[in-house]
Formats: C-alpha cells, sequence, structure tokens
C-alpha cells in the first residue's frame, strides 16, 4: 500500500526543487551546493502492467484458492457492517464521527500564497498517461491537487483511509469484494455531483490506459452498480487483505467531461496528453499558467470536501503558485533571496550545517527545524541495471557491494548525519536483522534451492571502512570475488580474458553535482581496475532513460514504502515488472523466488505473517545484491519563511503536512 496523501504528494513536489527527477524516481543524492544526499522518491513513477508473477510451483504455498465462480455481489448482506475507516494494521485512533485530525486548527485561516519552485518544465494536465510531464500539483496516482480519491489515506496514522467520496465502505470476511458507498455532497467543480457511473469508468479506463493502474489492480475484475450511490468491486481471489483498502485509492474522475468536446469543437481524449485545465473534484483547480514556467492553482471555495473531517483546518492557503527554474542551484538561491519559494525540505546535510546564514536567517525571518520521522525508509542506492550480462552474476554484485566506502563519504561530506541503508524497508519493523525466524522460515524454507544459502547461515552485514588496513581488505575481497567470476587484472586494468575488454561501469546523473556523490565511489571503482565513468543528462533525457532501462548504473530513492506492503512489490520486484518500459523494477529483478515471496505478502493472512514474509524478502534481496545501499536519515529537515502559522503539533506518522499550516496575514486579516 504506497503512500498516496496529498501531503505526500505535495512533498514530493516541493523535493523537485531540490533538484529531483520525480518522474523517474530518482534521488538526486549528492551533498553538493546545488542538491542533496537524501531525496523523496517517484510521484510520478509509472509502473508496469500486471507484473505480477504467479507463486512458485514448487512452493508448499500457493496463492489463495480464486473467488467462487457464483457472484459473490448477490448477497451483500455477507459485506459486513458500513464503515467510514479502514486499517491494516492496528484500529484508527479516531471515531467514526470524528470531527477532524486531532493536530489540525480546525479554525485555521483561509487566505494568502504559498510559493514554490520545480526545477525542470510540463507540457501536460494529463497524468494519466506516459507520454508528457505533469504540471506540478498533478499526479498520476492518489489524485494530487485536482482529483479526490473513494477514501483518503490518513496522514496521522499509517495503513489507515478514512471517508472521502465514498462516506461508507463494507466488505467480507474473505476480501472477495469490496462495497462503497458515495457521499450525496460530493460534487464535481461544475456543480455536477459525483456518481457510481463515474467511479465505475474511472476504474475501467484508469485500468486500461495506465500501467501503475493495471498492476495495482490486477485482480479486480468487475466494478459495477448495486445501488444507488453504492459501487462494488469484485476480485479473482480471495485473502488478499490489501484490496478493499487500495480500491479506496481510485481516483475517481468527471466522464461527462472527458467524453464531451473541448474549445476547439473536438472530442477530448484522455489518452492523450493536454493542456486544457480539467474539471476536478478537489480542493484546487488551475488557474493562470505559463505552459512549461509557471502554473496557479486557485482553491475552491465552494469546494464540497471542505469540511470533511480529514479536510477540516487544511488546504488554507487560497493560492499555490509554482515557479520552473533551470536547475537545483537556482533554487537554493530563490529560496535565500525569498517570494519564489517558501519553504523547502533540505536534503543536502553541507548546506543544513554550513549555508544557513544567509542575510535573511541572520534576520530571522527564515527558521529551520528538525522533525522525526517515523515512516518507513525506502531503498535509496546505487542501482545496478541487472538486465545487463556484467552484472548477473552474484559475486560480481558482492564486489560492487564491498567496493563502497560509506563510512568516509559519511564523515568527509555529510558530517556524519546519516545512517547507512540496511534494508529495503528501513526505520520500520518491516526490516529483516539477525537470522530468521520461525514465522520467517515458513516462507524461505521452500526456496532453499533457490536462494543464497548464506539467509539462513549468515547475519547480512554491509562493510564497514575503518582504516586503511579494512579498505585494503574490503578491495582485496572485492578482487578476488571478480577472479572468482572470471576476471583477471592485467596491470591496472580488470579484464574479461574471453573479449579482452575492461569491466567498466557508466554511472548516469542528471544534474551536474551528481558528481560530488558519483565520483567518490567511481574513484574506488577505479582502484580495481574497473573503468568507471560519469554521464550527465538533461532531466528529459534521464527520464526517459530510466523509463526505458538505458542505464547501466544510477543513484536514486525508491518509491515510498509503507508499513503495509502489498500489491505494489510486483512492481518493484517481479518478473514480469524487470522488461516493462515504466515499471518501478529499476535493477531488472528476475528471480522466482523474490517473485513468491511478494505473492506471499501480497495474500498475507495476517499482520504477524505480513511482517515475516517482508523480512523474508528484504534479506533475500540484500543477500542477491541487487543494489549498492547508501544511506538515510529518521528525520526531517525543515527550513521555511516566517510567514506561516503552524499547529502545535505535526502528525504522528507522515511528519510533517504543509497543507495544515496558515499564512500569518490571513490569520491578521481575520482578526481585524
Amino acid at each position: 500500500m504506497p503512500i498516496l496523501t496529498r501531503a505526500a504528494h505535495f512533498l514530493a513536489t516541493s523535493c523537485m526543487a531540490l533538484g529531483l527527477s520525480m518522474a523517474a524516481g530518482h534521488a538526486q543524492d549528492q551533498g553538493g551546493a546545488a542538491t542533496g544526499e537524501t531525496a523523496a522518491p517517484a510521484a510520478q513513477a509509472t509502473p508496469a502492467p500486471n507484473p505480477g508473477a504467479e507463486p512458485n510451483p514448487g512452493r508448499e504455498k500457493t496463492a489463495p484458492a480464486p473467488a467462487s465462480s457464483s457472484d459473490p455481489t448477490a448477497d451483500l448482506s455477507a459485506a459486513g457492517e458500513w464503515q467510514t475507516s479502514m486499517s491494516l494494521a492496528e484500529a484508527t485512533k479516531y471515531p467514526a464521527d470524528f470531527q477532524h485530525y486531532d493536530y489540525v486548527n480546525p479554525d485555521a485561516p483561509k487566505g494568502g500564497t504559498l510559493n514554490s519552485v520545480v526545477v525542470g518544465s510540463y507540457d501536460s494536465f494529463n497524468p494519466f498517461v506516459v507520454r508528457g510531464t505533469p504540471a506540478a500539483g498533478l499526479a498520476n496516482f492518489g489524485g494530487g491537487l485536482l482529483y479526490d480519491t473513494l477514501m483518503e489515506q490518513s496522514t496521522d496514522e499509517p495503513s489507515v483511509t478514512h471517508a472521502m467520496i465514498a462516506e461508507a465502505v463494507r466488505f467480507p470476511k474473505d476480501d472477495s469484494f469490496v462495497t462503497f458507498r458515495l457521499d450525496p455532497e460530493a460534487k464535481w467543480h461544475d456543480g455536477e455531483p459525483i456518481t457510481v457511473e463515474d467511479v465505475i469508468w474511472s476504474f475501467d479506463t484508469l485500468k486500461e490506459l495506465h500501467p501503475q493502474w493495471a498492476t495495482y489492480y490486477k485482480n479486480v475484475v468487475k466494478a459495477e452498480k448495486t445501488g444507488e450511490r453504492e459501487v462494488t468491486f469484485t476480485f479473482d481471489q480471495t485473502g488478499n487483505r490489501e484490496l478493499p483498502h487500495i480500491m479506496g485509492d481510485l481516483t475517481v474522475l468527471p466522464k461527462h467531461w472527458w467524453e464531451g468536446t473541448g474549445p476547439d469543437g473536438k472530442p477530448r481524449d484522455i489518452s492523450q496528453p493536454s493542456l486544457e485545465p480539467p474539471l476536478g473534484s478537489g480542493p484546487y483547480e488551475i488557474g493562470p499558467f505559463v505552459t512549461g514556467q509557471s502554473i496557479e492553482w486557485e482553491r475552491v471555495k465552494d469546494y464540497w470536501g471542505a469540511d470533511v473531517a480529514t479536510h477540516k483546518g487544511r488546504y488554507n492557503y487560497d493560492k499555490l503558485d509554482y515557479t520552473y527554474i533551470r536547475d537545483a542551484n537556482a533554487a537554493w538561491e530563490a529560496f535565500k533571496k525569498g517570494g519564489l519559494d517558501d519553504y523547502r525540505i533540505e536534503n543536502s546535510s553541507r548546506r543544513w550545517a554550513q549555508e544557513y546564514n544567509f542575510p535573511a536567517f541572520e534576520k530571522g525571518e527564515v527558521k529551520k527545524t528538525t522533525i522525526p520521522d517515523n515512516q518507513v525508509e525506502s531503498m535509496q542506492a546505487y542501482v545496478l541495471n541487472n538486465r545487463l550480462a556484467k552484472f548477473q552474476d552474484r559475486r560480481v554484485r558482492e564486489a560492487l557491494t564491498l567496493a563502497y566506502n560509506f563510512e568516509d563519504m559519511n564523515k568527509s561530506l555529510f558530517f556524519s548525519l546519516y545512517e547507512r541503508m540496511g534494508s529495503y524497508f528501513d526505520n520500520s519493523e518491516l526490516a529483516s536483522s539477525g537470522l530468521p525466524s520461525e514465522r520467517e522460515l515458513k516462507f524461505l524454507e521452500p526456496l532453499k534451492d533457490q536462494i543464497p544459502p548464506e539467509v539462513f547461515t549468515e547475519e547480512f552485514s554491509l562493510p564497514v571502512y575503518t582504516d586503511n588496513r579494512s579498505t585494503r581488505e574490503h578491495l582485496r575481497q572485492a578482487l578476488e570475488l571478480f577472479r572468482e567470476a572470471g576476471y583477471e587484472l592485467q596491470g591496472t586494468r580488470l579484464v574479461d580474458p574471453k573479449t579482452g575488454r575492461q569491466f567498466s561501469i557508466e554511472m548516469l546523473g542528471d544534474d551536474p553535482t551528481d558528481a560530488r556523490v558519483l565520483q567518490p565511489y567511481a574513484d574506488s571503482l577505479k582502484r580495481l581496475g574497473i573503468d568507471a565513468t560519469i554521464r550527465i543528462v538533461d532531466s528529459n533525457q534521464y527520464i526517459e532513460r530510466l523509463t526505458n532501462f538505458d542505464f547501466e548504473m544510477t543513484s536514486l530513492k525508491y518509491y515510498p514504502q509503507s508499513m503495509s506492503p502489498g500489491n505494489e512489490q510486483r512492481d518493484f520486484w517481479s518478473s514480469g515488472a524487470a522488461d516493462t518500459p515504466g515499471s518501478r523494477n529499476y535493477a531488472g529483478i528476475k528471480n522466482p523466488a523474490i517473485d513468491a515471496l511478494v505473492n506471499d505478502i501480497v495474500y498475507a493472512k495476517d499482520r504477524d505473517e505480513l511482517v515475516a514474509a517482508t523480512r523474508a524478502l528484504d534479506r533475500v534481496m540484500l543477500w542477491e545484491y541487487y543494489v549498492v545501499p547508501q544511506w538515510f536519515k529518521n528525520e526531517t529537515w525543515l527550513a521555511y519563511w516566517d510567514k506561516f502559522g503552524m499547529p502545535d503539533k505535526s502528525p504522528g506518522y507522515s511528519s510533517i503536512d504543509p497543507f495544515a499550516w496558515w499564512i500569518k496575514s490571513a490569520e491578521e486579516a481575520a482578526a481585524n
């Protein structure tokens, strides 16, 4: 279950100002003046269609049986009681009739403008197609600023969703279908009601149109009207606990608008990029814009959901003004100057430690603070393209991991502010540690002949560089692994004796400052005789190459993980996603054992089984060395101009919710 809250999307969009290629999930992982070492991942990633592999035939455990051929919705009384919230973990702390999140100011004043800068450009207002670059504020998944979803993921608790377009939901114990009852107050910006027909059309259209939706809803076979305001989704299997919940993530689009004609008199085509501002249902609508240069979002004054519990006291700005600029260094200068960028999530340790000394900061006009981050830290790494023959030997991948000196980079570049990334689900109970537990062995032992033997006998650990002696030892071990894989050191060159070619790696980046974190690793690889080079391309070319897996190695942070991983894991790691352009299986993992473990996560019967299956997957992928893990920090570095009023507390899960802030001048105007 991915993180899809508008707050998360808003933060992801703001991170574009730090030089992050959000459309490709690229983490600009450097500590230079322009960009930083950590980053928010893809807000616009495009997963593959139907990448989920069937469970390994050799396993004792298989996916749950298919749903009955008879229509499970024939007797909706089996669906249980109507409820206004759902949780995949602990029950929500909020009652069914809660009025607002407990961290917000329900009386926050409306007004003012929030200014933000975005690096790059845009050419479309349609985020639901792979072609084109959507404008800031739009999301191909989760609704963005323009659209509402059936249910809304909580900013305050992990794996919890609350009523939005759907005022209530119910589903049976076997999770074979789910029914949503629409709020009669829900309407489009033109005043038309949001209907069951809109929901069904949105599901059918998006699943056909975009690979991410096809993947996410792979097991959903039918959407149908089962009441005046009720829509039911039927699944092809039982026991997929996440499916009723993620159906609530469905972005609902206006069928009557998309099937109408545009200002040019021609029928609209949702399968193509477009610069006609679409009709929406969310808290903001598109205002003035200059294609590729700026876009202004205006608060919808009669927004139907303004007093819905998840929105009360939020979405307080009258305008959201995005200005596009050329690069991340210009974004930093814009923030220091003021007027173009009102706050930033800092991701450069050097800047955080040394460069907040400009005049506005010294005068107290700009402030900075550190906020604990309790979210799962998704993998940030030097990602190897395992589709290439040179990386298909695990000994080669392990050697490349041994050659990475994190400790030296952390000390010399990052002021020792980071921890080594040691899991695909770091900073959470989902991360593996020690040797496998009995619960994990339940999933691992049937795969014993297909996974590294160390999974069962050794605790996974990454090399630690403490001094020159350890450096020499790690490089010696790396060179020995290359020799075992068939390579020879000829002089200063690591060579494949069969071809006479030197082992080479091209490191791909999209900003000149990428070299700050690429070059030290490249230098270590050169000590092994590897021809390591750095190639910097513009952001559009980078996105194109990443989308089509046209790279050898790149530095990126994967799409956000949640405390309840599920169907989206197919798109991250499964064999079916590996060769589908636009998927998030950047590393090109094709492993039947991984496919089986992903299915174990999808069909976990309860929380304990989900945690065990996730840990099992984590440790197998670590021992396969598909990527070279980098670093993370479990806190948010926030810098902002002192123009905001803020609640006394932050959301318990997402660490920061800029939509719960307000403009001080609006507060003063209201008081007067």
